[in-house]
């Protein structure tokens, strides 16, 4: 996204915990803890629209996830009501729903049905861009991303797999959605022939993604649970993908 964007914006702001190197002109780089609430509203001034990447990527204890999704999201949106920003977009994740069964194709206003604690710190990031949005009139769209890998490789990713091209789409559609839009929960998913998830209404998000892992199909070991009452998050749904996060 770093590369695509600089090419489109006149500043590009980049935060993160490890030190980054301006790579042109218009790129200005801090280094910051988003648990840090002066220093991310500090370092977004001036800025008219934000894309929130930062956090825990995967199960952790819920703590840590507290702390580093929930808390540091808040403070992204906090950051952008006070310095009067138009729009933010927040990564959410697919593993909100990961407890849907396979032969269901989920919609984004489906109640939620995390498949572990990650999930469950995506579901309260969600919940607090509705929050924005609703009491601050914050435009705010949250994407529940997909498997996001250069190939398809995993016996998920012919229903998950979000190619590198349509994440940047989406990402884009995302940050460049009319200032009408108030509240978005989309899917940002490639155009799978087996997908799990409903794609996005262009009205609402404008764009169709060009990919499909069914393209890559030959080259992907095992295959989809044949029982369709199998839940699409596999073995992230595991009682043990969770559990050694609990045990003390």
């Amino acid at each position: 996204m770093r590369e695509a964007l600089r090419r489109e914006a006149a500043r590009l702001i980049l935060l993160d915990r490890v030190p980054l190197r301006p790579e042109s002109e218009n790129e200005e780089v801090h280094t910051l803890d988003l648990r840090h609430a002066a220093a991310v509203e500090s370092a977004l001034a001036g800025a008219d629209r934000v894309l929130h990447l930062g956090g825990v990527p995967d199960e952790a204890p819920l703590p840590d996830l507290l702390e580093a999704n929930v808390l540091g999201t808040h403070n992204v949106l906090e950051a952008a009501r006070r310095t009067g920003m138009q729009r933010v977009v927040l990564a959410s994740s697919n593993r909100v729903t990961g407890f849907y069964a396979v032969g269901h194709l989920t919609g984004p206003q489906e109640p939620a049905r995390p498949d572990g604690l990650y999930g469950v710190s995506k579901a309260a990031v969600e919940a607090l861009g509705r929050l924005y949005a609703d009491k601050f009139s914050l435009s705010v769209v949250c994407l529940r991303i997909g498997s996001f890998e250069p190939m398809p490789t995993e016996p998920r990713h012919p229903a998950t797999w979000l190619s590198p091209r349509d994440a940047v789409g989406y990402i884009r559609a995302a940050l460049a959605a009319p200032s009408s839009t108030r509240f978005v929960t989309a899917y940002a998913v490639s155009g799978n022939t087996r997908r799990f998830w409903v794609l996005p209404d262009t009205s609402e998000l404008a764009y169709a993604p060009v990919d499909n892992a069914e393209t890559h199909a030959a080259d992907i070991p095992g295959d989809l649970p044949a029982d369709p009452a199998g839940v699409q998050a596999g073995h992230y749904a595991e009682p043990e993908f969770t559990l050694r996060h609990l045990r003390r």
